[in-house]
């Protein structure tokens, strides 16, 4: 008995000694933070200084840790999706502490969605217009769209509805970049057995384009033959007859596929989102939202990405269509006009 007391007092005194063994930015080198956070030192800085306001009005104890330090344990998450414990235990902090930091800094970041996630100006469209077209060939084009499923633990309430296609539990989650990889547009609150052309349909961004959308001349989005073709969001042929339909769809996949580069870099910069999120759908919808965000502000601060960025073109390929504004129309126009 007295060797097991000894064995439990041992091990006792370790654990707190490594728990005492805080980490902190400077006890790393550039290399090591690129690593764990995903973002450079100057980086991590300005996600501190810009959520700074918001981290230390949520942490008004006297005991409460700093800002920067909030916004590494936030980021270790969001990079890893391993558990707050194992995250705690090697930086030096217990799971409490990881959770109201991961909160603490998932709802600051959502405060500045509007900031960093916003819909295009003019001139941005008309700037992807150019890039797309120069990428892929396909003129017109201001946005891609797609979806993404993020895997999620069974939940308790409505669990049949959040089992997607593939069979497992999910959010589908909606997004629509431009032509340098950043979200306009990312809508992350539906189950995973939700279809993406629904989730399109009841869109605040549809129903923007339903009432705004003039003509061809405004552009279009590009989406796989998930979504139905509309004026506003071209499809591939689903069978294609001759060999003007099959460049049309060859270029529009060329163009396409930047939205689901942004999804690889996106889930490979965000491991959480790429692993089963062990929380309620609420808050995972959440955790999506911060994450969206964060994505963008690594692009405005030029953050590497793993395959490279976006290629950066700047000419145009000029549309000048007449006639029913409806997606079959538009779509045999383009065909007939430029493949």
């Amino acid at each position: 008995m007295a060797n097991l007391l000894l064995f439990g007092n041992l091990f006792a005194g370790r654990k707190e000694r490594v728990y005492r063994q805080r980490i902190e930015m400077n006890d790393l080198s550039d290399d090591q933070i690129r690593s764990r956070f995903r973002f450079k030192r100057e980086s991590i800085l300005f996600i501190a200084n810009l959520l700074r306001d918001d981290l230390q009005r949520a942490t008004k104890r006297s005991q409460s840790i700093a800002v920067e330090t909030q916004v590494m344990l936030a980021l270790r998450f969001f990079a890893s999706g391993s558990f707050m414990e194992v995250i705690g235990d090697t930086m030096g902090y217990d799971k409490s502490t990881v959770s109201r930091a991961v909160e603490n800094v998932t709802n600051a970041l959502l405060t500045k969605k509007d900031q960093f996630l916003k819909w295009p100006t003019q001139e941005e469209i008309k700037k992807s217009k150019e890039n797309f077209y120069l990428r892929g060939g396909f003129p017109g084009v201001f946005g891609c769209i797609d979806g993404t499923h993020v895997r999620i633990q069974a939940p308790s309430d409505n669990e049949p509805t959040y089992v997607n296609r593939k069979g497992w539990h999910s959010i589908n989650v909606q997004a629509i970049c431009s032509h340098d990889g950043k979200f306009i547009n990312v809508d992350a609150h539906w189950p995973g057995s939700t279809h993406d052309s629904h989730i399109f349909r009841a869109s605040e961004v549809s129903a923007y384009l339903e009432s705004h959308h003039r003509g061809v001349d405004d552009g279009y989005l590009l989406g796989d033959s998930g979504y139905a073709c509309s004026r506003f969001l071209l499809t591939p042929y689903l069978h294609p007859s001759n060999a003007s339909q099959e460049g049309y769809n060859s270029a529009h996949c060329r163009t396409r596929n930047t939205i689901e580069r942004v999804f690889g870099w996106w889930k490979r910069r965000f491991h959480v989102l790429h692993s089963e999120v062990r929380m309620k759908p609420a808050k995972v919808c959440r955790i999506i939202g911060a994450c969206a965000v964060l994505h963008n502000i690594a692009l405005s601060l030029k953050e590497e990405m793993e395959d490279g960025n976006p290629q950066q073109d700047n000419a145009a390929g000029q549309l000048n269509y007449q006639g029913p504004e409806d997606g079959r129309a538009v779509r045999n126009f383009i065909t007939r006009t430029y493949f």
